[in-house]
């Protein structure tokens, strides 16, 4: 019989996967969709990401704090170890982040389906925004990249 802790570090693993897997996915479709400077493609590759973003992405970041406690309390581990700290801080950066990302996105997929419609160039505020989304999104991968490291070494880290 599978034990508790074992599914929920399954879970909270899998939720890590689709966090960073469709984060990776999104930044890498947007950017090769942004740099053919095709309206119609990018306002069609933008509408597909906000929906990934709103069905995977959105799941996981409710997912995996809630896994993540779960977990800590069933193996006894305290919120407080440096390590796990560490991880929350980096998550809420992510957060932090990740929510004007959307919005943009929202954006940056409205301001496409315009210049399709219109046949007009994309505008000057589609390129600042993307610029914007680019810079927001550089900090939280990396962020998500050291969580996954904080999760698999645990490191002993005094921060408390």
């Amino acid at each position: 019989m599978i034990e508790l802790a074992d599914l929920l570090r399954w879970l909270h693993v899998i939720g890590a996967t689709v966090l960073f897997g469709t984060g990776a996915g999104i930044a890498f479709f947007m950017l090769m969709a942004h740099r053919t400077g095709d309206a119609r493609l990018i306002a069609h590759t933008a509408g597909i990401v906000v929906l990934a973003d709103t069905i995977f992405t959105a799941t996981a970041v409710v997912a995996q704090p809630v896994t993540g406690t779960w977990l800590a309390w069933e193996l006894g581990w305290s919120l407080t170890e440096g390590w796990l700290l560490l991880s929350i801080a980096l998550y809420v950066l992510t957060g932090a982040f990740w929510l004007p990302v959307v919005w943009i996105q929202i954006r940056l997929r409205d301001l496409a389906r315009q210049a399709e419609q219109s046949g007009a160039p994309l505008p000057a505020r589609y390129h600042r925004l993307f610029r914007i989304w680019f810079v927001c999104g550089l900090p939280a991968f990396l962020a998500v990249l050291a969580i996954l490291w904080l999760m698999l070494a645990r490191p002993d880290i005094a921060l408390v």
